[in-house]
């Protein structure tokens, strides 16, 4: 199998570093470091095929829009997108583009949504598998008690974005984010998607257990993942998923 190139850039912010990796097409992966981790390790884990090439140069531009965003200096986000999942997760994924800034959904408004009423866990796992922190705003997606829910990334890294978010909608740091099920305007992340193709078998959970339901960018693909498969249990075991 030809290996691609997956480039990436790993740059600070006010919520810890953040590793930034593109192929050619986009932005295939975003992800929060902790302390401790190594985020290029991760990423490996992520892309085991892929040939990885640290080039904060090329992706400087999307890496600074992405801090901009996260830190609260802009309002507005626009990064060419690469990503790939099965097509029940790009249909959640491109649900959650459309949940304007400063709002938030439920698990189960979002299952509604694409006419699933019981879906609302499936909708959790799918925002676990997210792979691209921010840029597809999985953070907007909350539990029906009004906790906060799972979050990949922390709950400390979800309740900062919110918050940020609904103070650049004219509310205080502490006044929680607006829920307008009905609301058709833009999310604030407006970046291009570009799916992938190319179908290859993967033995994963829930929604993603039929071979033909896989879409990988071109040549490289994934594996069954401990990372992914940890951030499904957070958020199995915080979500609650109503």
């Amino acid at each position: 199998m030809p290996t691609r190139a997956i480039e990436f850039a790993v740059v600070p912010s006010s919520l810890g570093a953040l590793l930034v990796a593109a192929s050619e097409k986009g932005i295939c992966h975003v992800r929060f470091a902790d302390a401790g981790v190594d985020p290029e390790e991760e990423l490996a884990r992520e892309f085991p095929f892929a040939e990885l090439r640290e080039n904060p140069v090329r992706l400087e531009p999307w890496s600074d829009a992405l801090v901009s965003y996260v830190d609260g200096h802009a309002t507005h986000l626009e990064v060419p997108l690469d990503v790939s999942g099965s097509r029940f997760e790009r249909r959640v994924w491109t649900a959650l583009r459309s949940i304007p800034r400063g709002d938030t959904r439920t698990y189960a408004e979002v299952a509604n949504s694409l006419g699933i009423p019981k879906g609302a866990r499936a909708v959790g796992q799918a925002c676990a598998s997210n792979p691209v922190a921010v840029a597809i705003p999985c953070h907007r997606v909350v539990a029906k008690s009004g906790e906060l829910g799972g979050y990949r990334w922390g709950l400390a890294r979800k309740r900062a974005l919110l918050q940020r978010e609904a103070k650049d909608r004219g509310g205080s740091a502490s006044s929680a984010p607006q829920r307008r099920p009905n609301a058709d305007r833009p999310s604030g992340c407006a970046s291009s998607l570009h799916f992938s193709r190319v179908a290859l078998p993967r033995p994963l959970r829930c929604e993603r257990r039929q071979a033909d339901d896989f879409r990988f960018t071109d040549s490289f693909h994934t594996s069954p993942r401990r990372s992914r498969h940890r951030a499904l249990r957070l958020h199995a075991g915080a979500a609650g998923y109503r």
